[in-house]
């Protein structure tokens, strides 16, 4: 098979290798085809790539090439993983300084910030997606471009359910809980429901029996995980759910926009610095063999252990702790999925999807992220119970506000910009709306479409 990655020069494209390097069943991923635009990054990708083939020195790794060209990286694809960052690292931390300026949250999927990125993908990913349509009609896309669930939507359009959203919050969530419980990930049914980065845990069944209850009973146990701690036992026993961890950025929205705006640098600027150093380390020319693997370890264990450092210092969280920083995050997802509809290999996962009558409250077309049944067919979505009221407000506001998001960025139109802005929770103002918008186009060429 033939996987092609779109941003193939990106940061996290060594997890989905590999994850790749580690599957050695009949019918695996035999050829990689980098995409990226930036050539320097495509460089110093495929050198760390080249080391971690070394380093594993399993027989037949999947062969990795690299091109600026899309048509040629998307020709025979049978997998096209898409991971692209519109902007860049400079974009999301102008992203987050507009909004904080504003007194409001940029973080880059969540609020004004995840606004702004989806104005400026959009557009992108519906090329992308007409391109795929045509050089590649019978590959299934992988889509982890945020905001995933809006661009998974967005592809929908041109795609249909050939586009599957992914992401490794809910997986991360589940696997902890399943081992804060005494079971291996696989043992535990995780009853999960929502859209992308807004979901909650309603249940965690394991040997057929839901022991999510007795976990809310027990505080101890309940603050021995990064959720539990970030939350509160209080507040997770009020709402008899365990919530994605970018939820923290809607039931504490002041703390963390207060910590934002106190912090020496925003995550974004965080990451843009740390990557540039990265980038220009793994290109260097002549560097030895293993040194371009060795600095994005590095790079990554200091990008794990700063996540949500914000959000941690609000709630008074601490550190992450050992647990909390292993892999097993999207890369798996990828592959499983991947393995589930090439080889038929029935498979439950975590997914973004079209809703098609799974939740009531939503149209069949609206993406929604809840455990799926993959198999060669595709990922079929599986029922859910009706959403409690005060996840039935936030999961409809905030699919309202993609809404307008896709209807601006077909239309152009700023009226329909300036409502999803306005339309969002945690932008409390139109006035406000609009002057975000004044701010993000004054730093985004990208967004000139609007008028």
């Amino acid at each position: 098979m033939r996987l092609t990655i779109l941003g193939g020069g990106g940061f996290r494209v060594p997890l989905v290798y590999g994850a790749l390097l580690g599957d050695h069943a009949e019918g695996r991923v035999s050829r990689v085809t980098l995409y990226d635009e930036d050539a320097g990054r495509l460089t110093a990708m495929a050198r760390v790539l080249a080391d971690q083939a070394a380093a594993a020195a399993v027989p037949d790794a999947p062969v990795v090439t690299a091109t600026g060209d899309l048509d040629e990286a998307l020709r025979g694809a049978d997998f096209v993983f898409s991971a692209i960052r519109v902007g860049g690292l400079d974009g999301r931390a102008a992203d987050e300084r507009v909004a904080l300026a504003e007194g409001v949250l940029g973080q880059e999927t969540v609020g004004a910030g995840g606004i702004a990125y989806g104005l400026r993908t959009v557009p992108v990913a519906r090329e992308v997606a007409a391109r795929i349509a045509r050089i590649a009609p019978d590959a299934w896309v992988i889509n982890f471009t945020n905001p995933a669930g809006l661009v998974t939507e967005a592809m929908a359009e041109v795609l249909g359910d050939r586009v599957i959203g992914i992401c490794d919050s809910p997986v991360g969530l589940g696997r902890r809980l399943a081992r804060l419980l005494g079971a291996r990930p696989g043992e535990a049914w995780i009853d999960y429901v929502g859209l992308n980065h807004l979901g909650w845990v309603r249940g965690v069944r394991i040997g057929g029996r839901d022991e999510l209850p007795r976990l809310l009973a027990d505080t101890a146990a309940l603050e021995s995980f990064e959720e539990g701690r970030l939350f509160g036992a209080e507040w997770l026993r009020s709402l008899g759910a365990i919530p994605n961890e970018y939820l923290h950025y809607y039931y504490f929205n002041r703390d963390t926009v207060r910590a934002y705006q106190e912090a020496e640098r925003t995550r974004g600027a965080f990451l843009r610095d740390q990557q540039r150093g990265f980038y220009a380390e793994a290109g260097r020319p002549g560097q030895p063999p293993g040194a371009a693997l060795a600095a994005w370890d590095r790079t990554r264990a200091e990008r794990e252990a700063t996540y949500m450092a914000e959000n941690r210092e609000a709630a008074g969280a601490g550190g992450r702790e050992e647990g909390d920083l292993e892999s097993g995050g999207y890369e798996k997802v990828a592959l499983a999925l991947m393995r589930a509809i090439a080889r038929d290999e029935r498979a439950t996962l975590i997914l973004n999807v079209r809703n098609r009558s799974t939740l009531s409250v939503m149209d069949c077309e609206a993406v929604i992220e809840v455990p799926c049944l993959v198999d060669a067919n595709g990922a079929h979505p599986l029922g859910a119970a009706p959403l409690p009221l005060h996840a039935v407000g936030l999961v409809t506001a905030v699919k309202a506000v993609e809404r307008e998001i896709l209807a601006a960025s077909a239309s152009g139109s700023r009226a329909d910009a300036v409502k999803a802005f306005a339309l969002h929770p945690l932008v409390d103002s139109v006035g406000v709306a609009r002057r975000l918008l004044d701010g993000y186009a004054a730093v985004h060429p990208g967004l000139g479409y609007l008028r």
